[in-house]
């Protein structure tokens, strides 16, 4: 009788990788069709209007037509609403070998929607560069990623990072601030503890390392620190690959006060003194909270000042008014602050 041969665990899994690739292949390979598929249909509008009567509402009736034709013929993917999007995305991208094949037809529509050229480049190419899906491109646009950045970066830097044609080098290139952590489901008027907030953060681990940027790992919750006979515990501790330092974070439910900031420091300081690498850069301590005095948070820390921030979270996604109005606010207190250095 023959004995029962095992094939390897290795094979099984190796198997499976090359089944899973194909049919995501397979699936991105169906998207891009459709993409293109209406970036044809955008460009055969254009040039019939192109060479149509020269009328203002030219276009608007070659789409209604169009669309009454081939909705009833193919369904409500050639609505006119949907043809419109056809034509917008052709002159919105006029060069089909430069559509990325890694986007698909409903994140084309969200990226065609955004009339800064600047700001549509940053989530395209971040889009491809993160892998986000639909869901996740749609979740970054709506929570102004790209206006929050350019609060503490310019515009250049914050694009030649998504272009990789530079690494972030400093903490304000990564870290937002305000954070938003709507998907937490905690509401802002409600009474809850820090103990609450972070294990709603853990419990959306995923959305909190997306929320914060790029290159972030999670390493340890509640990291136990002995000084002599006394212990304490860091919240939160993550790894920022890009930077090549640790991240410790600090929850806090209320306005931030000196004390957090010492606390908070002290922790670094153990980081940096304890648990660093040699090769590695100094690490990096985040205070979370629901308000901050930046003029506490400068009297509080050390002039020049680069690896201690404080961040402000959001349970909800503010609309662009609410964002820019602070991005306006912060940006004139600075500018009033540096007024009274000179």
């Amino acid at each position: 009788m023959k004995s029962k041969e095992v094939i390897s665990a290795k094979l099984v899994q190796d198997a499976r990788q090359i089944i899973e690739t194909a049919r995501k292949n397979a699936v991105r390979s169906v998207d891009f069709c459709r993409v293109q598929m209406y970036w044809n249909l955008g460009k055969r509008i254009f040039e019939e209007e192109q060479h149509g009567k020269k009328r203002a509402d030219y276009g608007a009736y070659i789409v209604k037509s169009l669309a009454e034709k081939l909705e009833v013929e193919y369904g409500s993917g050639f609505s006119e609403r949907q043809i419109k999007f056809c034509r917008q995305f052709y002159r919105t991208y006029p060069i089909g070998n430069a559509l990325r094949s890694q986007l698909n037809w409903s994140q084309y529509r969200m990226l065609i929607q955004i009339s800064d050229p600047d700001k549509r480049e940053y989530y395209e190419l971040e889009a491809v560069n993160n892998s986000w899906n639909g869901r996740e491109l749609e979740r970054q646009i709506n929570s102004q990623l790209y206006e929050r950045l350019l609060l503490s970066n310019d515009k250049e830097s914050v694009l030649a990072v998504a272009r990789k044609e530079r690494i972030p080098e400093t903490p304000q290139e990564i870290i937002k601030d305000p954070m938003v952590l709507e998907f937490v489901g905690l509401k802002m008027n409600s009474v809850f503890y820090e103990n609450d907030l972070e294990g709603a953060i853990i419990s959306h681990i995923t959305e909190f390392l997306l929320e914060l940027g790029k290159g972030f790992a999670f390493v340890a919750r509640q990291k136990r620190i002995m000084l002599e006979d006394d212990e304490f515990f860091v919240d939160l501790v993550l790894y920022n690959r890009l930077l090549r330092c640790f991240v410790v974070i600090e929850i806090k439910t209320g306005k931030i006060t000196h004390q957090d900031l010492g606390q908070l420091q002290m922790y670094v300081n153990y980081y940096d003194r304890i648990e660093k690498l040699p090769d590695e850069n100094p690490t990096i301590g985040i205070l979370l909270c629901a308000g901050k005095n930046d003029s506490v948070v400068k009297m509080t820390l050390p002039e020049g000042n680069k690896t201690i921030l404080a961040s402000e979270y959001k349970l909800y996604l503010p609309t662009t008014e609410q964002l820019v109005n602070e991005i306006n606010e912060a940006k004139e207190l600075a500018k009033k602050q540096e007024e009274k250095r000179v």
